[in-house]
């Protein structure tokens, strides 16, 4: 146990300051702040000493240099068991500190601002903070770090039961919280300055992550998982108003789940199984639409996520509740129909109020060869004057729009992936197979089994087709338009194919590979 008598206090955020430092002074603690601080304390009738006033040296260059001085950082860093420390520490009248509360210059807060200029986010770059909190971090055995208001209640709780006094075990504790927040505070910097320069890969990257919520496990019950999201993260663009807790499983279908509604601008509704879409419907009324992405594989939609981007009406939540689903999302719903889907205790509720103006992360990470991989995220969406028409048969406007929209669909699928679709809706959906044959052959089985024909339908393919055999089966199967990247050394074959049997092809040029 190390007791505590003299303190080093400067904060940028004053929450609860005087609260904890009243406690000090109540048990006895000597207390020296700097600046804004100090005039707080001070005017609260709380004794404190100035810094300046100790070292002999004022707050010079409107504020930058205040504590950077050998008797602060002599106070804080010296081991009070070597013999050598103390004697330098005499020999050049050095005090010791116990306890060093600091909170850093906000620049995180000054960076989500409006309208900030860049000499204000530089003005809010702290140096004296992070030294001091770093020295009193590596020092843990004798000094105590507090870098955070959250922590002031449990400080007191400890000092209290502890006659004063701290143990080692917490201020490690507290020095690896510590440690944590300067390395998050210099990564936020990081950013903004690479960010300034529009590097999106530099050769150094860090990301700032705090926990958001823990997660019971995983992938799987033997998993351990939690949820973090980036430091500068205020708060979440969507809340959950009913339900079981998330699970690992649900924030990976989430993601696409927003992605998709998000991605059209007309009523959509879809839905998916690990992360695949099942079905996806457009352009219908909300009840409609869901009835048409069900029926498009009404064995694999069970247990599924659904997902809309216009406010859910009460004939809507009345279908949905005769199905199991696992989540449903959508910017809002209607009192009635939130009535209604609480009745099933489990099923969980997301609302995304501004869907239609939130931003999606434009950088991917994914874990690869004890390293990482980062990528630009696949927002694309194709449009009309993007598309190359390369057979003879030339589309008419609804099978132009047919042929966007089930391309447009085709690139939330894994890969290989195909997608029969018509009027806007799926009719079967070929997901992540080793062949694109295989692909097309589930899908095909899929629709049969549930009774769909896909006579005059359109088929997308995330990738190009290496050989015509694909296009001939998506002939034999009943399409009358292929919509697919092209690129292939063979592409003349896939359009000889399409040509013979007088049904359209178009190339987009965009590839959709979903490989994680």
């Amino acid at each position: 146990m190390k007791e505590i008598k003299r303190a080093i206090i400067s904060v940028s955020d004053k929450t609860n300051l005087l609260e904890f430092a009243r406690e000090l002074k109540n048990k006895g603690v000597e207390i020296y702040s700097t600046g804004g601080t100090l005039r707080a304390l001070k005017e609260a009738d709380i004794e404190a000493i100035s810094i300046g006033s100790y070292t002999g040296f004022p707050e010079i260059l409107d504020g930058r240099v205040k504590t950077l001085h050998p008797k602060v950082h002599g106070g804080i860093l010296a081991k009070r068991d070597n013999e050598s420390h103390v004697e330098s520490l005499t020999e050049h009248a050095i005090l010791t500190f116990d306890l060093v509360c600091i909170n850093l210059y906000p620049f995180e807060e000054v960076i989500r601002k409006e309208d900030f200029s860049f000499e204000e986010a530089i003005e809010n770059i702290d140096i004296g903070g992070p030294s001091m909190i770093r020295a009193a971090a590596k020092n843990y055995k004798d000094v105590a770090v507090v870098v955070d208001s959250s922590q002031y209640d449990e400080i007191i709780k400890r000092l209290n039961e502890n006659s004063g006094a701290l143990a080692e075990e917490y201020r490690f504790q507290l020095s690896v919280e510590a440690f944590a927040r300067t390395s998050a505070y210099d990564s936020v910097i990081s950013q903004y300055l690479y960010g300034l320069q529009g590097d999106k890969f530099p050769d150094k990257f860090s990301l700032a992550m705090k926990k958001h919520q823990p997660l019971r496990y995983g992938e799987n019950p033997h998993q351990g998982g939690a949820f973090f999201v980036p430091v500068m993260t205020n708060k979440m663009p969507w809340m959950q108003l009913h339900g079981k807790e998330l699970s690992y499983n649900n924030f990976l279908d989430l993601d696409s789940a927003i992605a998709v509604a998000k991605d059209f601008t007309g009523p959509v509704c879809a839905i998916f199984k690990h992360t695949n879409p099942c079905g996806i419907s457009f352009g219908k009324s909300q009840l409609e639409n869901l009835k048409r992405a069900i029926q498009t594989d009404p064995v694999s939609f069970f247990g599924g996520i659904v997902s809309f981007n216009d406010k859910v009406t009460l004939d809507t939540a009345e279908l949905l509740n005769q199905h199991f689903f696992e989540i449903i999302v959508a910017p809002d719903y209607d009192d009635d129909a939130l009535d209604v889907l609480k009745k099933k205790k489990n099923l969980r509720l997301i609302r995304i109020p501004n869907l239609k103006e939130i931003n999606l992360p434009n950088i991917e990470i994914k874990n690869s060869c004890f390293g990482f991989l980062l990528q630009e995220s696949d927002q694309k969406v194709v449009n009309e004057e993007e598309i190359k028409i390369v057979t003879q048969k030339k589309p008419d406007k609804e099978q132009l729009e047919e042929l966007l929209f089930a391309f447009q669909t085709v690139k939330y699928i894994k890969s290989n992936a195909v997608v029969f679709s018509k009027d806007k809706h799926t009719l079967a959906i070929g997901a992540g197979q080793m062949s694109r044959l295989d692909s097309i052959n589930i899908a095909v089985k899929k629709a049969k089994d549930a009774g769909l024909s896909l006579e005059g339908s359109c088929l997308a393919s995330e990738a190009f087709f290496p050989f015509r055999d694909a296009v001939d089966m998506a002939i034999e199967a009943g399409a009358n338009a292929v919509i697919q990247p092209g690129g292939s050394i063979n592409d003349e074959e896939s359009i000889k194919a399409a040509d013979e049997a007088g049904i359209i092809m178009a190339f987009t040029g965009i590839r959709h590979f979903r490989h994680g």
